[in-house]
């Protein structure tokens, strides 16, 4: 098996790495053989998940230095990256995190071209005069690192704000805490998360990580909850919740408890935190009490989100509605046996999301996973009416103030369409445009259609299927195409708007979304059908999808390539591994690639839920299936791949990808490149800066277009490592 690329002159027709370029050496094998329920499993890369071995870390490096060299060398890579940044900061701002406190003071993320990270502002109503309030480029400016602001949460009364931070992207998380006016209190909180303010407005509880070592398996196991007292030391913080406690509750080691305070009650709620997407609670019968935990919601009432009025308690359920529905139950006697239905389950919509306000409440729908509408229930009304929005929605989020107050703001988006934030009023039935930045125009976007297509997968289930592309481009099977999905934990793909994403179509390539299975596009049923030993239907939706861009003249397997990111390394990899045939490129970006070995990571353990344990027999079955690693093949001619990791990911091990790109170089028969390109410096994504988002979809895009021949994009020169 070679271990370099032959030294060949570069011809475009080819894949090959042009002259000079030289692929570092396979890390040798070295076979551990497990066996499980009887089935023998070689591992022969199994001394990768050792991390603090030099030798691991050195062919890591090895491997990020020639992947940054070949990346840089792609001549249009510097074009596609110079585009993204100019249509980025065609915004005169981008705005997230917006937290509106009951006095109407908004704290959020701004940032403003030339800005590499957004600062923390505020402003006294929509109409108020905008202040910079924290800036976190000032924070520990000796130590070289980047801190970006994480999360904003501001008290009941809005007069003390815990922000937190992390490093270079990292999720081991420091909060600081701040009086209205921007002074910082003394103290610094580590590994604190989950903030909850109590009702007095000096105190809150929280969440912390056991550990600052991500690849420490006891991370995220019995962790505790703690109450702190703004102007104390951290070291004085009460635990509220300990290892002790989980036994008397009912909670599983693997679940995250996080205690919120409830102003709607005036009680405390203890949430079982877990990737289940069902929600497990508990509530107290008074507010001081952290002792006496009475149940509230289990997993088996199977519901996913909760609202608050001053009287009810609003479920967001699919008990007996595979597509949701939303019952309600009185607060003085909220178990979920009380709930009584307030809005039925469609068979053609999805209920995705429900708020309330003074006057009522909202809820959002999506069809097909890509139209979404929204509807506004009054109170004391039997029938829910349709709002009528601006313009047809791909996706359509909701926020409000609360229970007591009457605004309601509705940001609506699609793929070609900006995200706009409107401003409610039910009693005229009108939107008036908020938007906290000035709006921007994008003409190209003119150019551009977005259709939406069902295309049948391998046992008949009909699949929808974006497809966005210049309109003026020819089907004649020659077109640069990219598949990105996802298609986990119920998470649904719906039409988002993104410069960034959008910018491949500007080469006139064709992005294609499929809406497999794993998702929730289509309801809790669609979900369930993509997880654990159903997990194949999520790529063999994929696979189906490519074939269906085959036969219709959109394209061909020398043009089409395929990504996806974190448990979207799954769809990548098994897509990969099962068709190599159909794809002339793939992208697994800090996937999840060796799932049989997941558990042995700290994140493994609390994912379960959603692909299964080893313990089990038939769940291991599951588990050996979706695993891109164990199903690479000697011999095999592989696309060629970027797989990236990041070294302090503490959600996908670097060591997944590192064994997968190492068997993939192993087992390897063409001379297609097999880059594997870790961020040293990074966590989960390794993107914290604006450059370091645009360098990492431009290494993205440039190689995908490099290897579908894209006149644009060559290796034009030879490369020296």
């Amino acid at each position: 098996m070679k271990t370099r690329f032959f030294l060949l002159l570069f011809i475009i027709s080819l894949s090959a790495l042009p002259q000079g370029t030289l692929q570092p050496d396979v890390f040798p094998q070295r076979i551990v053989t497990d066996t499980f329920y009887g089935i023998p499993l070689e591992d022969p890369y199994r001394q990768l998940e050792n991390l603090n071995d030099p030798n691991v870390i050195t062919w890591m490096k090895n491997n990020a230095n020639h992947a940054k060299t070949v990346l840089n060398s792609i001549s249009g890579k510097k074009a596609i990256f110079n585009y993204m940044k100019e249509l980025v900061n065609r915004r005169a701002a981008t705005i997230s995190n917006v937290n509106i406190t009951d006095n109407n003071t908004y704290y959020y993320i701004k940032r403003i071209p030339g800005e590499e990270i957004g600062r923390m502002y505020k402003r006294n109503g929509y109409d108020g005069e905008e202040v910079l309030f924290f800036d976190p480029n000032t924070y520990k400016i000796d130590d070289g690192k980047t801190y970006t602001i994480s999360s904003i949460v501001p008290n009941i009364q809005g007069d003390k704000i815990a922000v937190s931070l992390a490093a270079n992207g990292s999720e081991n998380p420091e909060l600081l805490i701040f009086n209205s006016q921007g002074e910082q209190f003394p103290e610094v909180l580590e590994l604190a998360r989950a903030v909850s303010w109590l009702k007095g407005g000096d105190a809150f509880y929280y969440n912390k990580f056991n550990s600052f070592d991500v690849t420490d398996v006891d991370r995220k196991l019995y962790t505790s909850v703690y109450l702190h007292k703004a102007g104390t030391d951290q070291s004085l913080d009460t635990v509220c919740f300990s290892k002790d406690d989980y036994s008397n509750t009912g909670i599983s080691k693997l679940e995250i408890p996080v205690i919120l305070y409830s102003k709607e009650v005036n009680k405390n709620v203890l949430y079982a935190s877990s990737v289940d997407k069902n929600i497990k609670a508990y509530i107290t019968s008074t507010e001081g009490d952290l002792v006496h935990w009475t149940p509230l919601l289990k997993r088996e009432d199977k519901v996913t989100g909760v609202a608050l009025d001053s009287s009810h308690a609003y479920y967001l359920t699919y008990h007996n509605a595979p597509n949701f529905k939303i019952v309600k139950v009185p607060l003085d006697n909220p178990e979920f046996k009380n709930a009584q239905t307030l809005v039925a389950h469609s068979d053609f919509e999805t209920i995705t999301n429900v708020v309330v306000t003074k006057d009522g409440l909202y809820y959002t729908t999506v069809e097909n996973g890509v139209e979404a509408k929204v509807y506004f229930l009054p109170y004391g009304k039997e029938s829910p009416i349709q709002l009528e929005l601006p313009f047809t929605a791909g996706q359509a989020g909701i926020s409000s103030k609360g229970h007591a107050f009457s605004e309601v703001w509705i940001t609506i988006s699609g793929w070609t369409s900006p995200n706009k934030r409107f401003l409610y009023d039910p009693k005229q039935n009108t939107f008036t445009h908020q938007p906290l930045s000035t709006p921007v125009a994008y003409p190209e976007l003119d150019n551009l259609i977005a259709k939406e297509v069902l295309v049948k997968s391998h046992d008949g289930v009909m699949v929808p299927v974006s497809i966005v592309h210049n309109k003026d481009i020819e089907m004649n099977g020659q077109n640069p195409t990219v598949l990105y999905s996802y298609g986990a934990y119920g998470n649904s793909t719906g039409p988002f708007f993104s410069p960034i994403i959008l910018a491949f179509t500007m080469y006139n390539g064709i992005l294609v979304v499929p809406h497999v299975r794993g998702g929730g596009e289509l309801g809790d049923a669609w979900h369930k059908a993509g997880q654990k030993l159903n997990k194949p239907n999520t790529w063999k939706d994929a696979i189906a999808t490519a074939e269906y861009l085959i036969d219709e003249g959109y394209t061909n397997p020398k043009k089409m390539s395929i990504f996806g990111g974190s448990a979207g390394g799954i769809l990548v990899g098994r897509a990969i591994t099962e068709r190599p045939d159909l794809f002339v490129a793939g992208a697994p970006m800090v996937g999840a690639m060796n799932t049989v070995r997941m558990e042995k990571t700290p994140n493994g353990p609390v994912n379960t839920p959603e692909f299964g344990t080893v313990k089990n027999p038939e769940e291991f079955k599951g588990l050996l299936e979706m695993d891109s690693y164990h199903h690479l093949k000697p011999g095999t001619d592989y696309p060629a791949m970027l797989i990236t990791a990041g070294m302090n990911d503490p959600r996908v091990i670097a060591w997944q990808p590192a064994k997968f790109a190492a068997k993939m170089q192993h087992d390897n028969s063409g001379d297609s490149p097999i880059l594997f390109l870790t961020n040293f410096e990074g966590g989960h994504g390794g993107r914290t800066t604006l450059t370091q988002t645009l360098d990492e979809f431009s290494n993205l895009f440039a190689f995908l277009y490099w290897q579908s021949g894209h006149p644009e994009f060559k290796l034009n020169k030879p490369i020296k490592d």
